[in-house]
């Protein structure tokens, strides 16, 4: 991916880690346009970022991102790049039932079929753009989670929606494979944002200014890359291939 001259669409721009990606992208001149619910956090977003384009958004409605993809397009026709990062944490407790399955659905609504809906919006038009212009280039960015690799058992439908995120984001790439349009996934782990109350003031949590540098500074340096991983989350992300699964599994579990 080139991280210039792109027209960026960014869901959950407003906060976290979608505003701190979108700012980092609008440093580097790109036309930034952030997507959410809430309008005061856009606003906010927006007016400390002149030029930055912001649209209301709600990736658990189906009609609202077929209809707001078709404005965003028809307004800004070089969008060339969608960063699905728009998500929800909630932990869970079998104790809690029903309130355990009202959580579990809207989980997946948000963070699985929000960035599918959303992605199959814009692929027609990076096709579209390839065959105009064979020079055209295009990106899809999944923001995915450690716990995608080694679950929390107390989130454990959050996990379950980022380990399915990243089967998406490869077999997708898979299927672009040759194509103008390059998938990739971004494996943020426990980072100082607002996802889950108090979770910003974590200490273990990095903070996110550092993860948007290391995550901003790979991709500059590995442009084909279809996984961005940091360092800190890589004691989640390859526990399997280091076979250490059970013991990393248990390690963080222990913490909940």
């Amino acid at each position: 991916m080139n991280l210039t001259g792109n027209t960026i669409l960014i869901t959950g721009g407003g906060s976290g880690i979608g505003r701190g990606l979108a700012e980092a992208f609008h440093r580097l001149g790109n036309t930034v346009i952030i997507a959410g619910r809430r309008q005061q956090a856009l606003d906010e977003v927006t007016a400390a970022n002149p030029g930055m384009k912001s649209v209301r958004l709600d990736v658990d409605d189906a009609e609202s991102i077929r209809s707001v993809m078709a404005q965003v397009i028809r307004d800004f026709p070089a969008l060339n790049v969608l960063v699905n990062n728009a998500g929800i944490m909630r932990t869970e407790s079998v104790r809690a039932l029903p309130e355990m399955l009202d959580a579990a659905e809207a989980t997946i609504v948000t963070n699985l079929l929000g960035p599918i809906r959303l992605t199959n919006a814009a692929l027609a038009h990076f096709h579209g753009q390839a065959q105009a212009d064979p020079q055209a280039r295009a990106a899809v960015l999944n923001v995915t989670s450690g716990l995608a690799y080694v679950p929390r058992a107390d989130t454990a439908t959050y996990s379950a929606t980022k380990a399915a995120l990243h089967s998406y984001s490869q077999s997708l790439g898979a299927l672009l494979r040759g194509t103008s349009t390059q998938v990739i996934e971004l494996v943020p782990p426990l980072v100082a944002t607002e996802l889950t109350p108090g979770q910003s003031a974590n200490p273990q949590a990095l903070p996110l200014n550092e993860y948007i540098a290391e995550t901003m500074r790979l991709l500059a340096e590995h442009p084909e890359a279809s996984e961005i991983v940091i360092e800190r989350v890589k004691f989640l992300r390859y526990a399997e291939r280091e076979n250490r699964h059970e013991a990393t599994f248990d390690t963080v579990n222990a913490l909940n």
